[in-house]
């Protein structure tokens, strides 16, 4: 592909981006950066929402891990489906009902300053290193594929880059979001599309033919049982309703978005559409996984030992150029979808629960807050991404990514608490209760097989560390004065 074609073409990307924050954003408000005024379409939250939570990562990843785990991702999805529907009736209601900006502020009502403070921390050490994780991967392999072709240091690409997602996002903020998260799922899950039929026709199925393919290959297997394995049915079905319930129902980012909707109905038709929506994209992925690795075995190409390599091997160097294309402009979708919300979100948990920009009437001084709060965020992703860059080391930043995932235990742990039971607690310990959560889990995880007869942990930690979570504020609940007294 010509390195002025990909330029034209990203270029052209952001230009569009920029036009539609240009219609999105003119008169705005902070009250419209927050939350679009509530007059968001929920079927255009629905139809983005799929391309913020099909980060670059799944893009390209899903797709080559079907070699390796088969359909069992979507033992996971079924489990995230539920945990859709669980948010839908529990938490958005709540939300809703209590007219949240920050969904963290439902902790200060129920406990205390100190666990408001405690559940949005961790929510923006989660999302800082979640989304400079994604983007770094992401940037990586665009890097290699078209920038190293302009002499372009990795430092300068992902600088421009965060600097064009903070320009189209910090006058809208969400109420942007939404709109530039609609076309970027639409050039997501076309990407996809796109190479399925450029696949089939090259190889010369038809319809009946490619179902039977897919279905009887050796990949397609979706059910795993042995309980000791990772990839066990209960385990994922459970680790991924619970994930769900917490990296949506409990995350500013996913949540915001959701609050954007005129009221409580409209948001539970967008939760439910979308899960659905969700669904049937993740198994395009799975699909066009099993059809990549029969188009490699029948053209005699070599599968990667990384398996994140197979679709950017197959899409830019073995099909034709419209594939190619269309392959560009869904990674650069998936890519900057999860980061422009997530950057977002940030400067919103930031701006309300640490700068309390509420307090403050005029517009003016909120617009300076949430820039700084905005540009500060910005500057802190740069950072991160170049800082997983310079450790050079994959095993080191997974486990940077896989502790970032431990931190939304106590999150879990706080609302669940909080929601289901009427105890107060000491709110000074909880940040202590916060810290020693994820901390025990990760040496349980650690020897969890000499521990447990050779058990090893999956995604059903975060349930772990919940529960811990919750023991912790059990611990430290207070004496329920009223029946104290009543015995005396």
């Amino acid at each position: 592909m010509s390195p002025l074609l990909v330029l034209s073409l990203v270029l052209g990307y952001f230009l569009v981006l920029m036009g539609i924050s240009w219609l999105t954003s003119r008169d705005a408000d902070t009250q419209a950066f927050f939350n679009a005024n509530r007059k968001s379409p929920w079927f255009l939250v629905a139809f983005g929402m799929i391309g913020a939570t099909l980060s670059g990562v799944t893009f390209i990843s899903v797709p080559g891990e079907v070699g390796s785990t088969a359909f069992s991702y979507l033992q996971f999805v079924f489990g995230n489906i539920v945990g859709y529907w669980l948010v839908a009736g529990i938490l958005l209601p709540l939300y809703y009902k209590l007219n949240l900006v920050s969904i963290y502020t439902f902790l200060d009502q129920r406990f205390g300053i100190s666990s408001y403070k405690t559940g949005s921390f961790f929510f923006l050490i989660s999302k800082l290193v979640g989304a400079a994780f994604r983007l770094y991967l992401v940037a990586g392999v665009l890097q290699i594929a078209f920038f190293d072709a302009f002499n372009i240091p990795f430092t300068v690409t992902v600088i421009v880059t965060i600097a064009l997602i903070w320009v189209y996002t910090f006058k809208g903020g969400i109420k942007t979001i939404v709109w530039t998260d609609t076309l970027q799922t639409f050039f997501l899950v076309s990407a996809v599309i796109f190479t399925i039929i450029a696949i089939t026709n090259t190889l010369n199925f038809d319809g009946a033919e490619v179902v039977e393919r897919i279905s009887s290959h050796r990949t397609s297997k979706i059910f795993f049982w042995d309980w000791r394995t990772g990839n066990n049915f209960f385990k994922q079905f459970f680790a991924g309703m619970f994930i769900t319930i917490v990296m949506v129902g409990m995350d500013q980012d996913m949540m915001q978005k959701n609050l954007t909707c005129k009221n409580k109905k409209e948001a539970q038709k967008n939760m439910i559409v979308f899960s659905l929506s969700f669904l049937a994209a993740v198994f395009l992925f799975l699909c066009l996984g099993v059809l990549l690795y029969i188009f490699a075995e029948q053209t005699g190409i070599a599968i990667p030992e990384t398996t994140d390599e197979l679709y950017p091997l197959i899409a830019l160097n073995h099909l034709s150029l419209p594939v190619g294309i269309a392959f560009l402009l869904g990674i650069t979708a998936a890519a900057y979808s999860s980061a422009d919300s997530a950057l977002t979100a940030m400067t919103t948990s930031f701006s309300v629960d640490f700068l309390n920009i509420d307090k403050y009437k005029e517009e003016s001084k909120k617009k300076i807050i949430k820039k700084r709060a905005h540009i500060m965020f910005s500057v802190l992703l740069i950072v991160v991404i170049l800082g997983f860059r310079a450790i050079s080391d994959e095993s080191i930043v997974v486990a940077v990514f896989t502790v970032a995932g431990y931190t939304y235990g106590p999150i879990l742990g706080l609302f669940v608490f909080g929601i289901y039971s009427k105890k107060k607690v000491i709110d000074k310990l909880v940040p202590l209760v916060g810290i020693a959560s994820p901390v025990i889990c990760f040496f349980i995880s650690k020897y969890s097989e000499e521990l447990f007869n050779g058990y090893r942990f999956g995604f059903e930690l975060l349930i772990l560390n919940g529960l811990i979570t919750i023991l912790g504020l059990w611990v430290i609940s207070k004496k329920d004065v009223e029946k104290n007294k009543s015995c005396k």
